[in-house]
């Protein structure tokens, strides 16, 4: 079973910022410090989400990016599609290659699953995810360690500043 990196974080991301969307756009730097996702992967990925218009971008201060639309319209498989990503149960992608250049006798069932794999990603919105009282938790724990990191970035500065006067 295959979901490439390059899905899950294109998944996770799109889950934060679809968490983060009730105040505004929201920066790749800080889905990057939340999720452990560099900042350079993170614009690459979404440069592939805002073609296939699932985010768009805001510019200036303030700005990041938001849902293009509604989270209960946006469902898990068009992110995992958009970052051109496919769940892919077969060992020779889906060609029909597997066998020394023929199909092998599981060849059929492999992408019957991946196909199951892909209709279940398809009944679910970023809107099932969001409402799942286990991602809230965890949303509220990076949330909560963000801001402890911040104050900690703070109050290190203020003695900075202190210790220089």
């Amino acid at each position: 079973m295959r979901l490439t990196t390059k899905g899950r974080y294109a998944v996770t991301a799109m889950l934060d910022l679809a968490l983060h969307a009730q105040h505004g756009p929201v920066s790749l730097a800080d889905i990057s410090e939340r999720q452990g996702i560099s900042l350079s992967y993170l614009e690459q990925l979404f440069a592939k989400l805002r073609r296939s218009n699932l985010v768009s971008s805001v510019r200036g201060p303030g700005g990041g990016y938001q849902l293009s639309r509604d989270m209960n319209g946006i469902q898990v498989a068009q992110v995992v599609d958009a970052v051109n990503e496919s769940v892919d149960a077969t060992r020779c992608q889906g060609l029909g290659d597997c066998h020394a250049g023929d199909t092998c006798l599981t060849h059929h069932l492999w992408c019957d699953l991946s196909q199951q794999i892909h209709e279940f990603l398809s009944g679910i919105s970023l809107a099932d995810l969001v409402t799942r009282r286990e991602v809230q938790e965890v949303a509220q724990r990076q949330d909560k360690r963000r801001c402890s990191n911040t104050s900690k970035v703070s109050l290190l500065g203020k003695i900075e500043t202190s210790a220089v006067e």
